[in-house]
């Protein structure tokens, strides 16, 4: 086998060493400088936005976690509300049959005491028909038995006063 090492039957390891050990010092060092920089600045960038985003998630679910709670307070404040006015439609339902019960127990009233004016009245007015035809039934019996003795003026004062007892 061949050595790389040797050089024309000498082997000089230390110069070898020291050579290598010197590339490999200038290649971190290379590194360090320009390659590193890019690649930590690339790192820090993606945990920034890793970091943002877990805040942004943790924001969200917090966000979330209030609009759930506010829809669940909304909804029991609109289930209240449509309570609130349902009752209030049934009491005033209650309220218009009580004020239509009152009305119609007002008009019946009414109507009852216009009925009963209006009997009174035709009865009155009967009353009085019947009297002057009593009255007239009375005059042609009174004249045919008077004939002989006819004083219209005694007869209308008497006639007056009959319709008065009637």
């Amino acid at each position: 086998m061949i050595n790389p090492y040797k050089r024309a039957g000498k082997v000089n390891l230390n110069a070898t060493l020291i050579a290598e050990v010197i590339v490999f010092l200038l290649l971190c060092l290379f590194t360090v400088k320009f390659v590193w920089p890019p690649i930590a600045k690339a790192l820090d960038e993606r945990a920034d936005k890793i970091a943002e985003g877990l805040a942004a998630a943790e924001r969200g679910k917090s966000d979330f976690e209030q609009a759930e709670k506010k829809v669940a307070e909304l909804l029991t404040e609109g289930r209240n509300q449509v309570s609130e006015i349902v009752a209030n439609a049934e009491k005033r339902a209650a309220q218009i049959v009580e004020d239509a019960k009152a009305q119609a127990i007002t008009e019946a009233a009414s109507i009852t005491e216009q009925a009963k004016t209006n009997a009174e009245q035709e009865i009155n007015r009967a009353r009085e028909a019947l009297r002057e035809q009593v009255a007239a039934l009375a005059v042609k019996g009174a004249e045919s038995i008077l004939r002989r003795e006819v004083d219209e003026k005694q007869h209308a004062q008497m006639l007056g006063a009959l319709k008065q007892e009637l």
